[in-house]
């Protein structure tokens, strides 16, 4: 699969860090330093812009030593970038500390990780087969 990156920002493009590496760091590109206060969010520009073949997407996901450190997450993760969005990634950062926290242009924010999907073919039915664990939901299928 190829990605196709249009950059705009002052920084370099994404690329990983060793061979085994999943995800590429992102990077902010913000004309000003932001502070995220204690339990806010906020929407952080990186200035590029992809293209990329049909039945992939890009998945946003927070950097642990930022989450670890920090507590600075992705609030919806993982985001997803789909095959056809054409305009600039953004990230939407959310402070779980109870420190501000500034953000500077050229700082790594989050990574992306490639990943293949499928579309399923939707099929109404009127019931669908049961199971021995049925309706049991959260923390239903193990002990702890």
């Amino acid at each position: 699969m190829i990605l196709k990156i249009v950059n705009k920002s002052n920084n370099q493009i994404p690329s990983y860090e060793t061979l085994l590496s999943a995800g590429m760091d992102v990077r902010a590109f913000i004309k000003a330093p932001i502070v995220i206060a204690p339990l806010e969010r906020a929407l952080i520009n990186t200035g590029l812009y992809v293209e990329m073949e049909r039945g992939y997407e890009i998945q946003v996901r927070p950097r642990s030593g930022l989450a670890l450190k920090n507590g600075i997450t992705v609030l919806n993760s993982p985001g997803t970038i789909d095959a056809d969005y054409r305009g600039e990634i953004g990230v939407i950062l959310i402070n779980l500390s109870k420190e501000d926290f500034e953000i500077y242009s050229g700082d790594r924010i989050a990574q992306l990780v490639i990943s293949k999907h499928e579309q399923a073919q939707i099929k109404e039915v009127d019931e669908i087969t049961s199971t021995k664990r049925g309706e049991k939901g959260f923390g239903s299928t193990g002990i702890n």
